[in-house]
């Protein structure tokens, strides 16, 4: 073969590579329809994908018992299923994706549309919802983050409750698993290249890890103890158990207040 025809023959295939990847990248993009609504963020279209919302989190129907899932739903995670089955099930549906195509489930990441209504930012709207910034998907994080502080104001939803029943750190180990609003003392602080954790007593800890921490005032990162030391906070998001202490992950800076 002549270097010219080794050449064309390297083009061809590049370009046929090319559309491939396009193809594959665009392909799930196509209208679908959700066969199955599995909770307020996840569904299972008609191809056996299944789409875990961008963006956002809501209240979960199941907890993990040793190996096992059982039933048993958290305040307004059975509201916020409803909610987006009324809205999807078994309706054509279709997928714009972000950055990050799949999470480490294998789940496909997307904002999902019926019609021209993102299914995504009415979860939001409706207050069934919280945001959930996980770079690099955020193309609409200002778009939740509008419609979450309009919820909030309006009490709908899950704020509803929450914004009548903030706890204090002392009461967090109690609320396991729940979605609350804490407020609390910041006593110790303790940077390390992958975490910042805020340390509000004993047991109970705010932690905001280094792809969130960027999103995050500078001061907050070069000098957090100047920052956030003896403030009184409020944060909010699920209460989770880790090793021992109880913790809040804060995803995005609208998750937490100085008083």
């Amino acid at each position: 073969m002549t270097r010219k025809k080794a050449r064309i023959a390297a083009l061809v295939v590049i370009g046929i590579f090319a559309l491939f990847v396009r193809f594959f990248n665009q392909a799930p993009s196509t209208a679908l329809s959700v066969r199955r609504v599995i909770d307020g963020d996840t569904v299972e279209l008609s191809n056996g994908e299944t789409v875990r919302y961008i963006g956002i989190d809501t209240p979960e129907l199941k907890q993990k018992h040793g190996d096992a899932w059982i039933y048993n739903p958290r305040p307004y995670a059975e509201e916020a299923s409803d909610f987006n089955r009324r809205l999807v099930d078994g309706r054509e549906v279709r997928l714009e994706l972000d950055v990050q195509k799949r999470d480490k489930y294998g789940r496909l990441l997307a904002y999902v549309y019926n019609g021209d209504k993102m299914i995504n930012l009415e979860m939001v709207k409706e207050g069934y919802a919280m945001i959930y910034t996980y770079p690099p998907n955020v193309k609409y994080v200002d778009e939740f983050l509008n419609a979450q502080k309009k919820a909030r104001e309006m009490g709908k939803g899950l704020w509803r409750d929450m914004e009548r029943n903030v706890i204090s750190a002392d009461d967090a180990e109690d609320n396991i698993g729940l979605i609350r609003i804490i407020e609390a003392e910041v006593l110790s602080t303790f940077l390390t290249e992958k975490v910042l954790i805020l340390n509000c007593n004993s047991s109970f800890k705010v932690v905001i890890f280094k792809n969130n921490l960027t999103s995050f005032p500078k001061e907050a990162t070069r000098s957090p103890d100047a920052y956030f030391k003896n403030q009184t906070i409020r944060v909010y998001g699920a209460i989770k158990s880790y090793k021992g202490s109880s913790q809040i992950v804060l995803h995005d800076p609208s998750q937490i207040e100085l008083i």
